[in-house]
C-alpha cells in the first residue's frame, strides 16, 4: 500500500498527481544517454501501487503497443492507488530491434543486478532498487521470441494462489503454472513478496490486434479487482464472453525430426488428440514430405510461423493434458 509521501528517482509524487520520469544510468559507447521513460499516475486517495511493464526484450513489440494502449486510453490513472508504466524496459535493444542490450546480454537473465556488473546487470539494479519497493503487484507484457506466436497466456508460478487468483481474473484463454527462471525479473520480484502476472502474447517485431485487446482488458480488469478503478463501462465495450481459463501445470515442445520448409495444419489453442497430424516438414524440391503427429492429447498454446526450421527446432508447443 501507498504511504502519504512517496519519492520515485529522486521526484516526489503527490496525491492525485501524474507525472513522467525518466531513467537514465546508461549511456551508449558514443556518451549519448539513453532515458528510459516511466509514466507515474497517483491519484487522490490511498490505494495499491501496480507497476505494468513491457521491452524487457525490446523487440517484444506487442507488449509495448499494450502498454500504450493504456496510456493512450488514460486506463493508467487510477482512483485510488497508484500505476507506474514503463512502456520499453530495454530501450537500447528497442532502438535496434533486438531482444538482449547492447552488451550482449539478456536482460531479463541479470536480476536482480550489481551496481559494478555488466550494462544490463546496473540497469536491472536500479529498477530493483529505485521502483520495485514502492510496488505490491506487476503485469509484466511479453511475446514469443523470434516467430513463435504465443497465444495470450499467463504465466504464474505453480505454488503462488493469490497470484492464480488474479490470473483467473484477467481471463486468459490459458494460465501456465510454471518454475521461476533464474535471476529473471518474475523470479526477483517474487523473492521481494511481490505478486506477478506475466502475459506472453504474440511474437517479436509484430503487432496483433487480437493479442493486444486481450492484453488491456486483462490488465483493466485486474485494476477493477484490485479497487483502483470502476472499468465496468469500458469492459462492457470490449467483452463478448466471460473466458474461464484453462490451467496447464505441464506442457511440451513438438521439435521437428528434418530440416526443410514447415506447413502447420493446426491452429492456436486447439485441441489435439494422439495421433493427429499437427503438419508437415518437406524439402524445396519436391521430393520430400514428412507428417508430425501428435504424440499426446492437449492444446496447441504456441507455433513456431518460421517457414523454414532446422532439425530439433522447436515448432510447436502443446500441453500435456
Amino acid at each position: 500500500m501507498q504511504s502519504k509521501k512517496i519519492e520515485l528517482l529522486g521526484h516526489a509524487i503527490s496525491n492525485g498527481k501524474g507525472v513522467q520520469l525518466n531513467l537514465d544510468i546508461a549511456k551508449l559507447h558514443t556518451r549519448t544517454k539513453i532515458q528510459v521513460p516511466i509514466v507515474v499516475e497517483r491519484a487522490k486517495k490511498e490505494g495499491p501501487t501496480l507497476l505494468i511493464t513491457a521491452g524487457i526484450h525490446g523487440n517484444e513489440i506487442n507488449g509495448i503497443e499494450i502498454v500504450r494502449q493504456l496510456i493512450s486510453n488514460k486506463y493508467n490513472k487510477p482512483q485510488y492507488g497508484m500505476v507506474i508504466c514503463i512502456p520499453v524496459v530495454n530501450v537500447f535493444g528497442f532502438l535496434n530491434q533486438k531482444r538482449q542490450f547492447p552488451d550482449g546480454r539478456d536482460l531479463n537473465r541479470v536480476f536482480p543486478g550489481s551496481p559494478r556488473g555488466s550494462l544490463a546487470s546496473r540497469f536491472a539494479y536500479h529498477i530493483i532498487k529505485e521502483i520495485a519497493p514502492l510496488v505490491d503487484y506487476c503485469i509484466d507484457f511479453h511475446t514469443g521470441g523470434d516467430r513463435r506466436f504465443n497465444i495470450p497466456q499467463i504465466r504464474i508460478n505453480e505454488s503462488d494462489k493469490e497470484s492464480l487468483k488474479l490470473a483467473k481474473v484477467f481471463q486468459p484463454r490459458f494460465i501456465i503454472q510454471t518454475g521461476h527462471r533464474d535471476k529473471s525479473f518474475r523470479e526477483t520480484l517474487h523473492k521481494l513478496d511481490k505478486k506477478v502476472l506475466l502475459f506472453e502474447g504474440g511474437k517479436s517485431l509484430d503487432i496483433n490486434d487480437k493479442v493486444s485487446k486481450v492484453g488491456v482488458a486483462g490488465a483493466i480488469r485486474v485494476m477493477r479487482h484490485l479497487g483502483m478503478r470502476d472499468f465496468s463501462k469500458e469492459l462492457e465495450l470490449m467483452e463478448n464472453k466471460i473466458i474461464k481459463p484453462k490451467i496447464i501445470k505441464k506442457s511440451s515442445w513438438v521439435r521437428a525430426k528434418y530440416s526443410g520448409m514447415f506447413h502447420p495444419l493446426v491452429r492456436l489453442g486447439s485441441k489435439v488428440n494422439k495421433g493427429d497430424v499437427l503438419g508437415s516438414i518437406s524439402d524445396p524440391f519436391g521430393y520430400f514430405e514428412r507428417n508430425i503427429k501428435a504424440l499426446f492429447p492437449g492444446y496447441v498454446i504456441c507455433i513456431n510461423q518460421s517457414p523454414i526450421v532446422n532439425q530439433g527446432d522447436g515448432i510447436l508447443h502443446i500441453s500435456r493434458e
